[in-house]
């Protein structure tokens, strides 16, 4: 058993999917859009075969997050080093993205930093 994808509701798919490509080296589907539902997604696709879907509905509002879940914490993508830690959060910082948590070796061990994505969710970058 294996988890196949993660999903992650976006207001801005576009701008969503060129952080996680561009950034952590993710990989684009094509885009499906259902025109009478206003539903519109894209798989980004990661070495390893993890993958998230990032979708959009033009009803995307609280009540819909509410509806149809919430709850996610973060996502940790391994870059490999710890120098690639650095580099990578140096990176984001220069880009304007928020850094919530600079590289540091966490009380289990783990050397992490935490960022926020274009839209807020916790993604940690690690070893």
């Amino acid at each position: 058993m294996r988890i196949d994808h993660i999903a992650i509701w976006v207001k801005n798919l576009d701008k969503m999917v060129d952080f996680y490509c561009n950034y952590l080296n993710g990989s684009a589907s094509n885009t499906y859009h259902n025109p009478q539902k206003g539903f519109t997604s894209q798989f980004i696709s990661f070495t390893g075969g993890a993958r998230l879907e990032l979708m959009h509905t033009v009803n995307l509002n609280e009540q819909h997050r509410l509806e149809f879940g919430q709850g996610l914490t973060h996502i940790a993508f391994s870059v490999g080093s710890k120098e690639m830690v650095d580099n990578l959060t140096n990176e984001l910082r220069a880009n304007g993205n928020t850094i919530i948590s600079e590289p540091r070796t966490t009380g289990d061990g783990y050397y992490e930093s935490v960022v926020l994505d274009p839209e807020g969710n916790y993604i940690e970058i690690t070893i």
